[in-house]
């Protein structure tokens, strides 16, 4: 890859690196550098206070000081995907260049074949009306948090689904046998996708993303894309949003906030669908990939401007 990129860098009008803590950005920049080529930095999420304490808190610290912080402050300009993670990178206290808050894009709902459909998400789907989490099985998701909420909300099944490669969802499990509510938390840790993720978003009743630290929330916009309302803790990136559309509820992290939220929405279906259709509404309005390729574009543009390069893009 060095080679690689010592032998394409040069030859290109800017670079868009994305991510930090890996080598390949930390290459990357340095080429860029080296061959005097402007270069973008999107940190995905990754300077969240509480994600660089909960884990690997001293590398990451060292990383930072004395790799990231070069190539940040080096950038031509800086992408965030939330006014959230931009306030991370603001909050670093960094000599950093500006900083364009440009969101990810929501694709839109697959056409899939109903025959396609695995056996396990039909027996999970056949009874609907339940609260769907669906993304990375991890400990940033605070899928704890939603389980510990469940005593207070009785009524409430929750359907737990997507990648499970760190084992998380056997202690989420062991937690809900703790808390008596094993029999209302299923889990299907696997990679879901196609017609599943497309029944498992249609049956449930709205959708959950309790995370820790989430720098934008994709799939909070993919439930609502498709009519789903949202309910979401303040330390979601994109809760902003979900208040300014009225797509659903934002809340506390704590079991008590949760229940409620939990509560709420489960109690009204017209308010849930109202919020539903203002969210589906709002997603399609802002955050369809031919808009955010628009805000991407005019991003390059000002870099190249800025620098007195050759503005090429087609």
């Amino acid at each position: 890859m060095r080679r690689a990129l010592a032998r394409t860098v040069p030859t290109v009008d800017l670079v868009h690196l994305h991510a930090i803590y890996l080598w390949p950005m930390w290459a990357g920049a340095r080429v860029a550098r080296r061959a005097r080529v402007p270069y973008v930095s999107s940190p995905r999420g990754m300077l969240a206070p509480e994600l660089i304490r909960r884990k690997s808190r001293l590398v990451k610290n060292a990383w930072l000081a004395l790799v990231e912080r070069r190539n940040l402050e080096w950038s031509a300009a800086l992408h965030a995907t939330s006014t959230g993670e931009a306030e991370d990178l603001r909050r670093l206290g960094w000599s950093l260049p500006s900083v364009s808050i440009i969101p990810h894009g929501v694709d839109d709902p697959e056409v899939v074949a109903e025959k396609s459909l695995s056996d396990d998400v039909a027996t999970v789907t056949a009874e609907g009306g339940y609260v769907l989490c669906f993304g990375r099985i991890n400990w940033e998701k605070g899928l704890d948090r939603l389980i510990g909420a469940l005593p207070l909300s009785p009524a409430m099944r929750v359907v737990i689904a997507g990648d499970d490669r760190e084992g998380h969802a056997a202690s989420l499990s062991g937690l809900a046998r703790r808390l008596g509510v094993s029999d209302r938390v299923t889990f299907l840790a696997r990679h879901v996708g196609g017609a599943d993720k497309e029944r498992l978003f249609d049956r449930a009743a709205f959708f959950a993303m309790p995370s820790l630290a989430e720098n934008f929330g994709l799939a909070a916009f993919e439930a609502m894309r498709r009519g789903l309302s949202v309910l979401v803790t303040q330390e979601v990136g994109m809760s902003e949003i979900v208040r300014k559309a009225g797509a659903g509820l934002v809340v506390e992290g704590s079991a008590e906030a949760l229940a409620g939220g939990l509560t709420t929405l489960l109690a009204d279906p017209v308010k849930r669908k109202a919020m539903g259709n203002a969210g589906c509404a709002h997603v399609v309005a802002h955050y369809g990939w031919p808009a955010i390729a628009q805000e991407m574009e005019a991003l390059y543009r000002s870099v190249l401007t800025a620098q007195g390069g050759r503005v090429s893009l087609q």
